[in-house]
């Protein structure tokens, strides 16, 4: 190889890291480890204060929604988007910034359940009262309905955490023919039993899915049912012409007394989407007219941030939560060269993260990854370095490491994504990223590491083809623990470990770039939706504007 090529593999420096980490980096990100906060961009707080009652909030989006279908909706801005307005799950997180937003509290369920036979058995018991947009009574056995839709082949690509942790349910293909799942139980119109295959301690968490939001029968439409999911939620939707606009109205029937999470302060909310990340971020960072009333779903794009950083009028619009996520450097370690580990070990020294940081918008919207696990799982804080260096990198130690495994002079490596998802053509090197799909590692490693889920075609979350049988082996002790705070210290551990073997080097924590006009209150990123505006508790400081 080159002396270019070789420079460029023990470096990983600007011409290859910086390129690459903006372009892939995950859809849903969360925030990076050492820096709790940016001074002069809103995090940790509330932008606008206190919303009145009234008017049109508008979202400003560059693109429709992938499913509004609750079996369907695995796309965490749009599980906010869902679960807050439309359709209500059996548990939901608080309405609030920064950790106290990863609370779990109780939704249409009267608590957060309870749990038998060892934590394999969790019944919850509905509210009474409950119903749908129409005035007909919310049942458990339509939420039971709900989850066995979840396993229709027709209505793929939702959360499949009923796959993975309801017993009996090798080989079910949902209710669309009349089977129905025995390890769930509607004794009665407000109870409803899971039977798990195995202990899991977290399942309070798991019902925060929209998953485990009710779906009656009387209303299937199979893959229709994605343009208007009937409400169980303060809104239903008016109209919806996909890939253009989306309107919302307020829900006769909800009824706050039954949900205290929920504000629902605007009258109605108009989602207009197709537009371009510019144009978007220009129409807000002026906000004028019907903009003062509007919020970005896209991300503020790189090229804006000169516009607002430096303005504090509109900086003190910009919200930048932690997303959650962690972006990562996922190296293939099904083949040479990264089936050695001492060449894995050595990338880990190489990267230079600080030049992805100011690659993606400098610190205001990046912190350095410090580990496998974003901090919102790791205790609130950034977890200590496996391996200690500069951000920069190491280029000795790193080129010490290379000697040492007889590549000395180098090695030839690819790095590209649009195959990643093919095993057999993936590239030896791919950024990708994770996001918990709620505060527990149990929805973080087993995707990312567990060589069980591999898949030769359609593979997502393990991207490094990583196969481990003491790692594997720690995962299934791990996700058998009843106590969840012992779950996650062990999470924490195995974590070091697999920083170890090195089969990706985590990179970033990304926060979420977000603009709102300056008539919008209520605003702020929610954790558990990646840095998304919270929808529950969002709306206007003045709703007459919104009219103008």
């Amino acid at each position: 190889m080159s002396r270019r090529s070789r420079a460029l593999s023990v470096s990983l420096s600007t011409s290859l890291a910086l390129a690459l980490l903006g372009a892939c980096s995950p859809q849903g990100g969360d925030d990076r480890g050492p820096r709790a906060r940016r001074p002069g961009v809103a995090t940790g707080t509330v932008i606008g204060g206190t919303p009145e009652r009234g008017g049109t909030l508008t979202v400003l989006s560059n693109q429709d929604f992938a499913h509004l279908d609750p079996a369907r909706n695995w796309v965490m801005p749009t599980m906010d988007f869902g679960t807050r307005l439309i359709y209500r799950t059996l548990t939901t997180f608080r309405a609030a910034p920064g950790r106290k937003g990863s609370e779990v509290v109780p939704d249409l369920a009267t608590d957060l359940g309870s749990s038998s036979d060892g934590g394999r058995t969790w019944t919850f018991t509905l509210k009474p009262g409950l119903v749908y947009e129409d005035g007909t009574p919310i049942r458990s056995r339509d939420i039971k309905y709900n989850v066995e839709r979840s396993f229709a082949p027709d209505l793929a690509g939702g959360p499949d955490y009923a796959q993975r942790y309801l017993a009996g349910a090798e080989g079910y293909t949902g209710p669309l023919d009349g089977e129905h799942l025995d390890s769930i139980r509607t004794p009665d119109d407000r109870t409803i039993v899971f039977s798990l295959r195995r202990p899991v301690a977290e399942f309070s968490s798991t019902v925060t899915l929209p998953t485990f939001s009710p779906v009656p029968a009387s209303r299937e439409k199979g893959v229709q049912y994605d343009l208007r999911p009937f409400s169980s939620g303060p809104y239903r939707i008016e109209s919806y012409a996909r890939g253009k606009k989306l309107v919302l109205g307020r829900n006769p029937h909800w009824d706050a007394a039954t949900d205290p999470v929920r504000k629902a302060y605007p009258d109605r909310i108009v989602v207009i989407q197709g537009l371009k990340g510019g144009q978007i971020d220009d129409r807000i960072i002026a906000s004028t007219g019907a903009d003062a009333s509007a919020v970005a779903w896209s991300d503020l794009q790189p090229a804006s941030v000169a516009k607002v950083l430096p303005r504090p009028e509109v900086r003190q619009r910009l919200s930048a939560e932690r997303t959650g996520c962690t972006d990562m450097l996922a190296l293939n370690t099904s083949r040479a060269p990264f089936d050695d580990p001492k060449l894995r070990q050595a990338m880990r020294y190489a990267v230079d993260k600080q030049a992805q940081v100011t690659a993606n918008g400098g610190p205001a919207l990046n912190d350095i990854a410090t580990a496998y696990l974003p901090p919102s799982l790791t205790g609130g804080r950034a977890a200590d370095p496996v391996h200690t260096g500069p951000a920069t990198g190491d280029v000795q130690r790193a080129g010490k490491l290379l000697a040492e495994a007889g590549r000395g002079d180098g090695f030839d490596t690819t790095i590209y994504y649009d195959t990643i998802g093919d095993t057999a053509a993936a590239p030896d090197m791919a950024i990708s990223g994770w996001c918990p799909d709620y505060p527990s590692a149990a929805t973080f490693l087993p995707f990312v590491f567990d060589g069980r889920t591999i898949k030769a075609k359609g593979n997502q979350g393990n991207v490094s083809q990583f196969r481990d049988k003491a790692v594997e082996r720690r995962m299934d002790e791990i996700a058998a623990m009843p106590d969840a705070t012992a779950a996650a210290q062990a999470w924490n551990a195995l974590d070091q470990e697999i920083q170890r073997k090195a089969p990706a080097i985590e990179l970033l924590w990304e926060r979420k770039p977000l603009l709102v006009g300056d008539n919008v209150a209520g605003a702020f990123g929610h954790p558990s939706w990646t840095g998304q505006f919270d929808f529950a508790v969002i709306g206007l400081k003045d709703p007459s504007r919104s009219r103008g």
